[in-house]
C-alpha cells in the first residue's frame, strides 16, 4: 500500500490539474456561442432527438435507466491485469494501489476513445441527418465511460449518489471558470465525512436538465463541422474522440481524488488506533 507521503504527492498532481482547468474557460465559452445560432437552423427532428436523450438522462438520475453499466467487464480487466487467486469486487478494488487503478482506467479510456472515433466517423457520413443519431449516442457513451471509471476506482455507479456524482462530472467538463469552481466545491463533499454536506450536493442536482443542456452546448462549433455530409466522417471521428478524451480525463481525476482522500483518511484512522 502507498505511504501518506506518496498519496499527498498524488493529491498535489490532481490539485495542479484542477487549477489548470480554470484557464480553459475562454475557449469553452467561445465554443458554445455558435450553438445558439446553430439552434435556429437545426431541423426540429434533431431538437426532438436531443430532448428525448435529456429525458432519458432524467430517468438515469432517478433509476439508472438503460444507461447502467456492468461491473463484470471491469472486473475482467483487473483479472487480465494479473489479479489472480482473489475474487474481484468493488471492496477488493478499493484496497488496491492507486497506480493499479490508474492503469485499468487508462486502458478503459483508450478503448472508449477508439470506439468514439468509429462512431463519429460512421454518423458523420450523412451530415446533419445522422448528427441526430450521434448526439444521444455520444451522451450515452460519456455516461457509461464515467460509470466504468467509477468502478475502476472501487465505487458503485448503480447507487444514486454515484449517478449524481457522474452527472456533476459532466457538468464540470462543460462549465466555465465560475462553474468549475462551484462544481469542485460541491464534489469535495463526496470525500468529506460530513453527510449533511453530501446531502446538500444531492439537492443541488435538481437542475439536472440545465446541466445536460450545458453539456450539449459544449459541442458548439465542433459539431457544426460534422453537419457537412462525407466531410463529417473526419470531423465526427476527431470530435467524438476529443469529447470522450475530455470526459475520461475529468472522470479519472475526480474519482482518483476521492479515492486518494479516502485512503489518506484511513491511514489517519489506523495511526490513531496504533
Amino acid at each position: 500500500m502507498e505511504t501518506k507521503d506518496q498519496l499527498l504527492k498524488e493529491l498535489k498532481v490532481i490539485e495542479k490539474w484542477e487549477k489548470k482547468q480554470k484557464g480553459l474557460w475562454f475557449w469553452e465559452r467561445l465554443g458554445r456561442l455558435p450553438f445558439k445560432l446553430l439552434d435556429r437552423v437545426t431541423p426540429q427532428f434533431i431538437h426532438n432527438k436531443i430532448g428525448q436523450a435529456l429525458d432519458e438522462l432524467g430517468s438515469y438520475l432517478q433509476t439508472g435507466g438503460s444507461y447502467l453499466s456492468s461491473k463484470k467487464h471491469i472486473f475482467k480487466r483487473y483479472e487480465k491485469n494479473g489479479v489472480e487467486g482473489e475474487e474481484v469486487t468493488l471492496e477488493y478494488i478499493s484496497q488496491l494501489p492507486i497506480n493499479v487503478m490508474d492503469e485499468v482506467s487508462d486502458q478503459l479510456i483508450q478503448s472508449r476513445k477508439n470506439t468514439a472515433m468509429t462512431q463519429g466517423a460512421t454518423t458523420g457520413i450523412g451530415g446533419i441527418f445522422t448528427l441526430a443519431i450521434d448526439i444521444p449516442l455520444l451522451i450515452g457513451m460519456s455516461l457509461k465511460t464515467l460509470q466504468d471509471i467509477a468502478i475502476t476506482y472501487g465505487y458503485d455507479p448503480n447507487e444514486k449518489e454515484e449517478r449524481i456524482f457522474i452527472v456533476k462530472c459532466l457538468q464540470f467538463a462543460s462549465s466555465d471558470i465560475v462553474g468549475k469552481e462551484a462544481v469542485l466545491k460541491e464534489l469535495s463533499a463526496y470525500s468529506d465525512p460530513n453527510v449533511a454536506a453530501k446531502d446538500d450536493t444531492i439537492s443541488k442536482i435538481q437542475g439536472w436538465r440545465e446541466v445536460m443542456m450545458t453539456y450539449r452546448d459544449n459541442f458548439g462549433w465542433k459539431k457544426l463541422f460534422q453537419m457537412i455530409p462525407i466531410a463529417g466522417i473526419i470531423f465526427g471521428s476527431f470530435i467524438n474522440k476529443s469529447v470522450i478524451s475530455d470526459i475520461g480525463e475529468v472522470g479519472k481525476m475526480l474519482y482518483r481524488k476521492r479515492r486518494i482522500k479516502e485512503k489518506l483518511e484511513q491511514l489517519t484512522k489506523d495511526s490513531e488506533v496504533i
